[in-house]
């Protein structure tokens, strides 16, 4: 086969020195809420909370129908943001904070999440690598926000060339 001059580009999220404070990060596409999901979830995670499993029960409730399983929307909502912003750059989570949960999130919601990069500094312990605290943004197709989370992650600086 001829070489073309054609360069692989691989799909990687953002080395420490490529992230930028105040950098907004709309992460698309969105992801619909089954009841699938839902139940698998609360399943396999021991939840046995009724409102995401009793459909007759949640009915008398306030909400008037079962509530998709908030653990389940802030691990979708850090999922999606990462092969923008961490696929293969991430060394590990060091933290989640600041995690709320404003409205509920229901079977049949498509859930759209943002990031905002709020802070970053190099590591004083290892060499290469970069704290990155990125605070996310779940809302739901009306736009309401159904969650929000901070999140600290370790991240590798970009390699430096040989010289």
């Amino acid at each position: 086969m001829t070489d073309t001059g054609s360069k692989e580009i691989l799909q990687r999220g953002l080395y420490f020195e490529e992230f930028e404070l105040g950098a907004r990060y709309l992460h698309r596409p969105g992801r619909t809420a089954t009841e699938a999901d839902n139940v698998l979830f609360t399943t396999l995670t021991m939840n046995t909370q009724a409102l995401h499993l009793d459909a007759a029960f949640s009915a008398s409730q306030e909400f008037g129908q079962r509530l998709m399983n908030s653990m389940w929307t802030l691990s979708t909502m850090v999922g999606s943001s990462v092969a923008q912003l961490t696929q293969g750059t991430l060394v590990a989570q060091l933290g989640l904070g600041e995690i709320a949960f404003p409205h509920p999130l229901f079977t049949g919601d498509t859930l759209y999440t943002e990031s905002v990069i709020t802070e970053k500094r190099l590591s004083r312990s290892r060499e290469g690598q970069g704290i990155v605290t990125i605070a996310h943004t779940g809302r739901n197709q009306d736009g309401v926000v159904v969650a929000t989370a901070t999140r600290t992650t370790l991240i590798h600086c970009a390699p430096q060339e040989d010289g």
